[in-house]
């Protein structure tokens, strides 16, 4: 798999977040605690870059990425009881319109971590 090893660290650190918060806090607690894990792992990452969003060539809006890890992995958090198919929809909508190859989808909101590597399989190099 592309990238694996990054996006196992990733997980990795969500990991030890998880461990040591459990569930039950805001979005962005874990958002705050994923960032200095990560820098704590010497994992390079960007919080909240805006990224533009565009339609046929016409700007339409942007989007914040939550983590955009090493020029390479978008990874969107969540904190719900659990994942579903809206969660993971808008994280490979959020791919295509970044035409980012690989991204991590992370709840912290379930009793265990969840997580999803998602691909997009429209991406032009």
């Amino acid at each position: 798999m592309k990238e694996q090893d990054l996006t196992f660290k990733v997980i990795g650190a969500a990991m030890e977040v998880h461990k040591l918060l459990g569930n039950g806090f805001q979005e962005v607690i874990y958002q705050r605690c994923l960032a200095i894990e990560m820098q704590l792992q010497n994992i390079s990452y960007v919080r909240e870059q805006e990224m533009k969003i565009e339609y046929k060539s016409y700007d339409v809006g942007t989007r914040r990425v939550d983590f955009f890890v090493d020029n390479k992995i978008m990874v969107e958090i969540k904190a719900v009881i659990n994942l579903e198919d809206v969660h993971l929809a808008q994280a490979m909508n959020y791919l295509e319109a970044y035409n980012l190859e690989i991204g991590l989808l992370i709840n912290f909101g379930s009793r265990s971590l969840q997580f999803k590597r998602v691909h997009n399989n429209k991406w032009k190099p």
